[in-house]
């Protein structure tokens, strides 16, 4: 089976350079591209206070992707867990998903804060944040990871 996904826009503003944390208040437009989408596309989104962002990590070069196992960050004091235990930027596929506020749309874009993605990241897709898709249950997680993410936000 073979697909293609295109870019419904690129994000604008916020940071230029790759960095690891202090995201929280970063602000940033998603400019949607109007070939691949039409103007209606945000109609009703600004009902909602977050969004989901789904994006490439493009700046990864195919040759550095991790397909097994490593230590987060490069940190020997953190265990050697596979990718996909990580939410790491040089996955199989080079997908990004954040959730961000959403501070306003319009007809050409969105205006966000809080999302992890540089200047110029093609932006998959949007989806409005809804809490019956949040986690149903109690959250766990490993302590590496609360330290990784204390000053990501």
């Amino acid at each position: 089976m073979h697909f293609e996904m295109e870019p419904i826009g690129y994000v604008t503003g916020g940071r230029a350079l790759l960095e690891d944390d202090d995201w929280g208040e970063v602000a940033a437009r998603i400019v949607l591209d109007p070939a691949v989408v039409e103007s209606t596309t945000t109609a009703g989104l600004d009902g909602f206070s977050h969004v989901e962002v789904i994006y490439v990590f493009d700046r990864v070069a195919p040759d550095a992707v991790c397909r097994g196992s490593r230590h987060p960050r490069g940190r020997l004091d953190w265990p050697d867990v596979g990718i996909l235990a990580q939410r790491a930027k040089d996955r199989p596929n080079r997908i990004g998903v954040t959730v961000c506020r959403l501070a306003a749309a319009d007809e050409t874009g969105l205006d966000v804060i809080g999302l992890d993605a540089v200047e110029g990241t093609p932006i998959l897709d949007v989806k409005p944040y809804m809490s019956g898709f949040g986690p149903r249950g109690d959250l766990v997680e490993p302590e590496w990871a609360r330290e990784l993410m204390a000053g990501y936000w």
